[in-house]
């Protein structure tokens, strides 16, 4: 395969990704010729440390960056490369968002809160997931690339129905929907075996299926046709400190029950949706997202925020205001609650 990549390259990675691939990196890259320096992420995608990579990548006179690790070094390393204009390739070593596949970054402030969305001009060059690491990689991580995967068809629905224009502006496509609804089916059939497998740090079929869905499929769903309250429930539960230790995909999986209870959803879809949380370990109440339920202050800034002017809330095909979300957050955490609670039926 002819990509057409030059050194020298600099390579963005988190401390697990170093600890697993520097061996291979030194007797691939340099066997193959490439000269390359490898920057240690802080661990948040902030404008600052974009800038770093910016300065280090500047420095060495860098041709391609490469993201290893998480969602959060590819985006930052996607948001280096885009300010020097350089190519950029992203290595997830989980799949635990869709973020290798896209042409944006999220940007944190220091606190954790979203601070806003880049928009890129092109995508990245490659990206390549080897699916052994990947099964060596902590359950948490598969699965809360499985929430953020499950939004896709959910939100695509919803932005189809209002219609709506996609993520990056376009017109909604019937291929887009297939791949959304593709995404959703192949989480629903083989998301629990795929958690199995990482038990025992197998790489099976349904692992790889699972890991398609949640980087390419998701990725190329969102983008396609768009995204909805889920996500802008994220970025609600985002603004509350509680909320920091939670991953992008758990607080999307609490969002996505948000989005379908405002929506008036029937309740047996509600009722698949939580069960397959349930199965792979997803968020389903405000306690699992580190949230207290009588907590009215916190459930009013989710509220507040999800409707902020520009977010995705604001793709349904009516208006969406903060007590609605507020009222949607409780009665998701209710519902939720009572599912665990019976722990049957499923």
């Amino acid at each position: 395969m002819k990509l057409g990549i030059d050194g020298p390259v600099l390579i963005v990675a988190g401390r697990s990704a170093q600890a697993q691939l520097c061996e291979t990196w030194k007797a691939t890259l340099s066997k193959a010729g490439y000269e390359y320096q490898i920057f240690k992420f802080g661990g948040e995608c902030t404008s600052h440390e974009i800038e770093d990579v910016v300065s280090k990548a500047k420095e060495m006179s860098a041709k391609c960056i490469i993201g290893a690790g998480g969602g959060k070094v590819i985006d930052t390393a996607r948001a280096a490369a885009d300010q020097v204009k350089i190519d950029v390739c992203c290595c997830p070593t989980a799949a635990s968002s869709d973020a290798p596949c896209s042409a944006l970054s999220v940007v944190y402030r220091e606190d954790g809160s979203v601070e806003r969305y880049l928009f890129f001009r092109r995508h990245p060059l490659l990206v390549l997931l080897d699916t052994t690491v990947i099964a060596n990689s902590p359950k948490r991580l598969l699965v809360a690339g499985m929430g953020d995967a499950l939004a896709t068809w959910y939100e695509a629905r919803t932005v189809k129905e209002a219609c709506k224009c996609n993520f990056l502006g376009g017109t909604t496509t019937m291929t887009g929907m297939a791949i959304a609804e593709l995404c959703k089916n192949t989480l629903l059939a083989d998301g629990p075996t795929a958690v199995q497998a990482l038990a025992t740090k197998s790489v099976t079929p349904a692992l790889e299926r699972v890991v398609e869905a949640n980087t390419l499929l998701s990725g190329l769903g969102f983008e396609c046709v768009g995204v909805c309250v889920a996500h802008s429930v994220h970025n609600g539960l985002a603004s509350c400190p509680a909320t920091h230790d939670y991953m992008h995909g758990e607080k999307v999986a609490f969002g996505l029950m948000t989005q379908l209870t405002l929506e008036g959803r029937p309740a047996s879809e509600i009722k698949e949706v939580m069960c397959f949380c349930s199965k792979v370990g997803l968020p389903i109440t405000l306690k699992e997202v580190g949230l207290d339920a009588n907590d009215e202050a916190a459930i009013e800034a989710i509220g507040d925020r999800t409707v902020q002017p520009g977010e995705t809330a604001h793709n349904e095909p009516f208006e969406v205001t903060s007590k609605m979300v507020q009222d949607a957050v409780r009665l998701a955490d209710r519902l939720g609650t009572l599912h665990h609670d019976a722990q049957s039926g499923c």
